[in-house]
């Protein structure tokens, strides 16, 4: 997310702190503070480019509004870029000094490990009631929710219109409309006929799409590992034989090429085909790219099940803010909150009544098609501590799968053999 920023602010309620206001929440534990005052610690990843749409300004302003209807309790919010958040919270909680919120990008070790509260200790029935049900199954521990969804995108495959109508091409459905209209790109010279990026920066994002659209996925029905299953090998061999093999993925081999770089190309007008989401969708447009979406296409036609992508809020149980924690995150999931915020970044909401606010309103249609996607789509499985360790294997390994000579068998084979040793390690 560029640059490091590591940023931290206290927001205070000066005229509450100058009165000696000191009025506590009801029902919370005695003992927070002895004034009566209560200050809860909020720390955020920073989903802004640069200070001027830094998320530090949309924290400032949730906090502040929360403040001013909960008087006696002040919110302490940090903001850190994505390249150090979950590092910098990993460090406070080694420490003895755990944030009593995170809003980072994982949940699990810390569930585990009985350091949070699980959402029905903290939230009111209503905000619990409204998140999306996709996203919430991701956000599971032994089946009770400690993840709470905070924003979310799904996959959708981008193509560059202005190529594919020189090249007389229809929209693809199918995995053989992919490399004919790929073969058709690369005889017109085009870069990147199909930018496949399954370089070490986000592969286990490519990866998850492709399985998907194969059938198969990280997971069986009953949440176990099922890496190198048939329809996984088999989605993997097409890769390799039909694009890569027959040169249709442009001068970079997929394992050396990062998404960025592909994102890069893509706004550049150097790319046919790849899987996109909703902010390169804006950078795309913003440099005059006309960008065709259509679901990811399948074997036999368009995927009903895209990937989706979620971050995650959570509460910390360490200093028994629990009653402030809920309050401060019902106000938060308000309708206002959760829009504002998605509408900063290009990304979607994670409640159904701000997901239905967002289909009916003319401003975010076109979003819409990433928001149908949600309902149905499938995420990553967060909820398993040993997730980290197998995502690391993914992105270190999974570019060999498609590389000419390469194992798919092999390599999804060591990949579930990591899986099962990181289970065992539970």
């Amino acid at each position: 997310m560029g640059e490091a920023v590591q940023r931290r602010f206290t927001v205070l309620t000066a005229a509450v702190a100058a009165l000696g206001m000191t009025a506590t929440l009801s029902g919370c534990g005695g003992g927070d503070s002895g004034s009566g005052d209560v200050t809860i610690k909020l720390v955020a990843a920073d989903y802004g480019t640069g200070p001027a749409n830094s998320s530090e300004k949309y924290w400032s302003g949730v906090a502040s509004g929360f403040e001013k209807e909960n008087p006696g309790v002040k919110v302490d919010v940090n903001v850190f870029s994505w390249k150090d958040v979950d590092r910098e919270v990993a460090d406070m909680v080694k420490a003895g000094k755990a944030p009593d919120i995170a809003q980072i990008g994982a949940y699990a070790d810390y569930a585990k490990a009985d350091k949070l509260y699980s959402a029905d200790q903290m939230l009111s029935i209503r905000t619990q009631a409204n998140f999306l049900s996709s996203l919430t199954d991701a956000g599971r521990v032994d089946g009770t929710l400690y993840g709470l969804p905070f924003v979310a995108s799904t996959r959708l495959l981008f193509y560059n219109e202005k190529l594919f109508t020189e090249a007389g091409l229809a929209a693809p459905e199918t995995w053989d409309d992919i490399q004919r209209a790929a073969a058709a790109l690369k005889a017109k010279d085009v870069a990147y006929p199909f930018a496949l990026p399954l370089g070490p920066e986000e592969s286990q994002a490519e990866t998850l799409m492709w399985l998907l659209s194969g059938g198969g996925g990280y997971v069986d029905d009953v949440g176990s590992y099922d890496i190198d299953s048939a329809e996984n090998v088999a989605t993997f061999r097409w890769l390799r034989d039909n694009l890569v093999g027959k040169g249709l993925v442009g001068p970079v081999e997929p394992g050396k090429l990062d998404r960025a770089k592909a994102f890069e190309a893509f706004t550049k007008g150097q790319v046919g085909m790849l899987n996109g989401h909703p902010t390169l969708m804006e950078e795309a447009q913003a440099k005059g790219v006309k960008v065709g979406m259509v679901p990811l296409p399948g074997i036999e036609g368009p995927t009903t099940g895209s990937m989706g992508v979620a971050d995650w809020m959570m509460g910390f149980k360490q200093n028994g803010h629990r009653k402030e924690i809920g309050k401060f995150f019902d106000y938060a999931y308000s309708d206002e909150n959760v829009l504002a915020f998605a509408d900063e970044y290009d990304l979607l909401p994670v409640t159904g009544s701000a997901s239905a606010e967002m289909e009916t309103d003319a401003k975010h249609a076109k979003l819409r098609e990433f928001l149908a996607a949600l309902p149905n789509s499938r995420l990553a499985p967060f909820g398993k501590t040993s997730w980290a360790a197998v995502s690391e294997s993914v992105k270190t390994n999974i570019g060999e799968a498609v590389a000419p000579g390469g194992s798919p068998e092999r390599v999804l084979g060591s990949i579930a053999a990591e899986a099962t040793r990181a289970e065992s390690a539970e």
